[in-house]
């Protein structure tokens, strides 16, 4: 389960949540079109949302609907190239979000609107947004500075929950730790905000390198060990009925590598958490999708399969392990999380050819009860199960997320996702950023605006102009590495220690065959390639392929060769 402090918040805050009362959507188009209603996808047939090609039998076959371009030796995948006059037109718009909600006391930007409440996910999703407004040109060195050393500041200074981690509450206006109801009190930390937050300080870390200092300083604070095992699981807290902390493991496929990523980043060791094991499959529309095997029923957390941690995976980090990648562009060193996001977006291309129905779904915030809802391609045993947080069927709640429509926009250069940009594209007001999506049945749009939705949204848009976000050409020594030398404090927070290396054991090198988790033959939509690290990916297309692995020829020893062939 992902992010069930902010669902929490949404449903205590509902009474006080200003619903955005911005312009209709539709009005933020051209002033040549002219706007007689709101941008509904029942208001027009479907045919007539494709693009022209879709629309003509004549050039487009619906074969050639399905296939995709494969990607160039040199590439990344998706699309790429400089931004059009309308993309840039949407990065601003996006980037209005962060000017309207900004705090200027404390550098935090409210998660929804104009509540003055964050938690750490929605402040890494505002520091993509910077990153990329900076980037793309939409803000200059100064105002990204001024902005980046004003947040590095207060999250330096955030008062921990109980001395550990971040709360998972923060008020805007104030920086003070606070409750769901958004008073002064603590509530816990999440491992997944906080794996979050991790990858995009080293994001800002890796590219600015003269902000490093200050962002080292930001998690040099936390204590990590009641967070990182000895196994390598990763371990949140929540506060019990008897106001004692409970460390509970956090996170399922998807979510649970993603913000192991961000702790492998700084050096921890999180082998449990990135190994995706126990997994099953589901398979829809012949589509074998997987999904994390532990039992709701036994361990009391919902296995919810849903398409934002792959996105950001792809967005950020293209699909690698946590490590420079020597093959480079159009190589997926963690291959399995490659397959596993193209059967993610596969499957709901499939659903849009098999009923007509626009697909891209991710979890989202909605107007009124119940404020948020996890609208997952597969959970509890069921396909596309829209669900909230209490597990309640939600099925006029489904949506077409704008975050999800320009994430695969951005990863995968196919006709549907032309349709799925021309869906949300205009889903906006110009003066205040995007709304979070349109309503799958026809009830509009929903007419509420985030940090999240505005941050990965101009994150696809900066990977379009530039490919994967992290960027490793930070080469300067880290304070995060060398602080505290000589001392115990590194090992009472049970900080990595990169400045002690263990030597390689003698033994090991006849150690037992370790298989690789998703092994070779189960690739079916990402060409495998072995590397020293496990199974890289690479010619990742949304059409299952056959992929036959090379076997080595056998020769005779040279003893036994005949003289002919002695060398």
């Amino acid at each position: 389960m992902r992010r069930l402090g902010l669902a929490v918040v949404a449903a205590l805050i509902g009474g006080a949540l200003v619903i955005d009362q911005g312009a209709d959507p539709a009005r933020s188009q051209e002033a040549s079109a002219p706007v007689t209603a709101p941008l509904f996808p029942g208001d027009t047939p479907v045919g007539d949302l494709l693009p022209p090609a879709l629309r003509d039998p004549n050039r487009q076959s619906r074969t050639d609907f399905l296939m995709s371009r494969p990607t160039q030796e040199g590439e990344f995948f998706g699309r790429h190239g400089a931004l059009t006059e309308r993309e840039m037109a949407m990065a601003r718009t996006a980037w209005q979000y962060f000017v309207n909600s900004y705090q200027e006391d404390t550098g935090l930007v409210n998660a929804v609107g104009s509540y003055p409440s964050t938690t750490l996910w929605d402040t890494a999703s505002y520091i993509s947004g910077l990153v990329a407004a900076h980037e793309l040109g939409i803000i200059d060195k100064r105002e990204f500075d001024r902005r980046a050393t004003k947040l590095i500041g207060t999250l330096r200074n955030l008062d921990l929950y109980r001395g550990e981690a971040p709360n998972k509450v923060y008020n805007t206006q104030t920086g003070e730790k606070v409750n769901y109801a958004n008073q002064p009190g603590e509530v816990g930390f999440s491992v997944l905000d906080m794996g979050r937050m991790l990858v995009w300080l080293r994001i800002l870390k890796e590219r600015y390198p003269y902000l490093a200092n200050g962002v080292d300083n930001v998690p040099m604070r936390w204590n990590y060990c009641n967070i990182v095992a000895d196994d390598g699981r990763l371990f949140g807290s929540i506060v019990g009925g008897d106001n004692q902390t409970r460390y509970v493991q956090e996170g399922r496929l998807g979510y649970e590598e993603y913000a192991a990523k961000g702790f492998a980043l700084w050096g921890f060791d999180v082998t449990g958490a990135l190994d995706p094991h126990p997994l099953k499959y589901t398979n829809i529309y012949d589509v074998d999708v997987p999904y994390d095997g532990r039992d709701p029923r036994v361990f009391h957390n919902q296995n919810y399969v849903l398409t934002e941690s792959y996105l950001l995976d792809g967005l950020e980090m293209g699909w690698d392990l946590p490590v420079p990648d020597p093959d480079g562009p159009g190589v997926a060193s963690q291959g399995w999380r490659a397959e596993f996001a193209h059967r993610i977006f596969l499957v709901q291309q499939r659903r849009f050819e098999a009923t007509g129905i626009i697909t891209a779904r991710s979890e989202h915030q909605v107007e009124g009860k119940p404020y948020f809802v996890y609208d997952s391609i597969f959970a509890d045993g069921y396909p596309w199960n829209t669900l909230d947080p209490s597990d309640v069927y939600q099925p006029d709640r489904a949506a077409v997320a704008s975050k999800a429509a320009l994430g695969m926009w951005a990863l995968w250069d196919v006709p549907y996702t032309d349709l799925l940009f021309d869906t949300v594209a205009d889903l906006s007001d110009p003066e205040g950023g995007f709304y979070e999506g349109l309503y799958e049945n026809g009830n509009g749009y929903i007419p509420l605006r985030t940090a999240n939705n505005n941050g990965i949204i101009l994150a696809a848009l900066l990977y379009k102009a530039q490919g994967p976000i992290m960027r490793f050409q930070n080469d300067n020594t880290s304070y995060w590495d060398t602080a505290y030398a000589g001392t115990d404090i590194r090992a009472n927070k049970c900080l990595p220690d990169k400045m002690v290396v263990e030597a390689t054991c003698c033994a090991c090198a006849a150690g037992v065959d370790i298989q690789p988790t998703v092994p070779w033959d189960e690739f079916k939509y990402c060409r495998p390639l072995d590397r020293e690290n496990g199974i890289a990916a690479t010619e990742c297309r949304p059409e299952e392929q056959e992929f036959a692995k090379p076997e080595p020829r056998v020769v005779l020893p040279a003893a036994c060769r005949a003289e002919w062939a002695a060398p």
